[in-house]
């Protein structure tokens, strides 16, 4: 199953915090997974139930829509070595997980968790079409790092990654669930499409 518990230290895919470990190998077995081909790639089978069930969410997400991804190289045709991480962040930042009044976050939904592995995903794929290889280990620890900052204080008390597997993992009637899932994850990253075009034409 899943890696799950407590402890202090952070130290990414060594950390003695299980929560943490699979945040970060979450973010390294996808971006790995899409670079190298995805489901007709070089992979061999994911190493845990949460990187299957991400494996299998991204897939289908990108299968059933298509042709908005095609749209993500012109979001990201200014990155340059530089600037990947940075910009992936504050997209994050911005329309993912917004705080609400008060300085709180608000209530995070699995949709948005599968948001930020697949625009890492994307923008991979984007720095490794262009030739920026180095920028794929950045943004494999920048990811986990966020993840591990934002997504894991809030699933600690809930179960930890077990609720993603539960909405995402491969089974017969995951059709419906995943569609439902899909909509709102395309609706958070079509909003920071736009809100990018609109901030960049007003800089």
């Amino acid at each position: 199953m899943c890696q799950l518990e407590v402890p202090e230290a952070r130290l990414g895919l060594n950390s003695p915090d299980p929560l943490v470990r699979e945040a970060f190998l979450m973010a390294h077995d996808y971006i790995d997974y899409v670079t190298r081909g995805g489901a007709d790639g070089t992979m061999g089978p994911a190493p845990t139930a949460c990187t299957a069930a991400l494996r299998h969410a991204g897939d289908e997400l990108l299968t059933r829509f298509p042709i908005f991804f095609r749209r993500w190289p012109r979001v990201f045709q200014d990155v340059t070595e530089n600037t990947a991480c940075p910009m992936l962040m504050s997209i994050l930042d911005e329309h993912f997980f917004p705080p609400v009044p008060g300085g709180r976050r608000r209530d995070l939904a699995w949709s948005a968790v599968l948001s930020v592995y697949v625009l890492a995903g994307q923008m991979a794929l984007h720095c490794q079409e262009r030739g920026m290889l180095a920028v794929l280990p950045q943004l494999k620890e920048c990811v986990g790092a966020y993840v591990d900052r934002v997504i894991c204080p809030e699933i600690r008390d809930r179960g930890g990654w077990t609720g993603f597997v539960s909405r995402f993992g491969e089974k017969q009637d995951l059709e419906g669930q995943l569609k439902k899932a899909c909509w709102w994850t395309l609706l958070a990253l079509a909003i920071s499409i736009i809100t990018y075009f609109l901030i960049k034409r007003m800089t």
